[in-house]
């Protein structure tokens, strides 16, 4: 199946923040694959691009719903670009595992970047836009993104992942730029002036 027919006539969501319950809930498997999915996979592709991110989860839209898509490169820098609904991810155990500390950043506490160490490899398995199964195999910022957006599918944030120190070094820092970024971002755009 292309991606392709999903990236255009979308429609702008507000993109939810942390805090708002639907981001800290489990979410409802992905059952029907018919048009409110569809329409639902174009508004998400089109808010993931206006506000430049890689990956974004239903939840982040405000429907509860067990789907992301992402846009991200891999490893060897090839835009890898998709939609998994259902999504279990597979990661490497014991030797074959190797940790790689990055900057991490949520579009749903916009603006702040910690440093977070994640397996460098992930396996996501799950179903496209109509049900069929698809796999993807993701290494370097896609492994990232493939657990970043799955974490969110099971009302997990990355701070949750965080040590207490880091996390409120996030949040000081998201703090500092809640100005730039109105309660309907990306709505209304970020704002480009440094009084706000």
């Amino acid at each position: 199946m292309s991606v392709e027919e999903f990236l255009t006539g979308g429609k702008l969501r507000r993109i939810t923040r942390w805090g708002e319950s639907v981001m800290h809930t489990k979410t409802r498997p992905v059952t029907e694959f018919g048009d409110e999915l569809h329409t639902l996979i174009r508004d998400m592709f089109l808010t993931m691009e206006v506000s430049q991110g890689v990956g974004l989860a239903a939840t982040q839209v405000g429907e509860d719903l067990a789907l992301f898509v992402y846009d991200c490169p891999d490893a060897d820098d090839v835009n890898q670009r998709g939609v998994v609904c259902n999504p279990q991810v597979q990661l490497p155990e014991g030797g074959q595992r190797n940790f790689e500390s990055a900057e991490e950043g949520c579009l749903s506490l916009p603006g702040a970047y910690q440093p977070l160490a994640r397996p460098d490899h992930a396996i996501c398995t799950g179903q496209d836009a109509y049900g069929q199964p698809v796999t993807v195999v993701g290494t370097g910022l896609l492994a990232r993104c493939l657990q970043h957006e799955t974490d969110h599918l099971n009302g997990t944030v990355f701070g949750d992942r965080l040590s207490n120190r880091l996390r409120r070094k996030l949040y000081s820092q998201a703090e500092g730029l809640a100005h730039l970024y109105p309660a309907d971002w990306p709505l209304t755009p970020k704002s480009t002036s440094a009084d706000g």
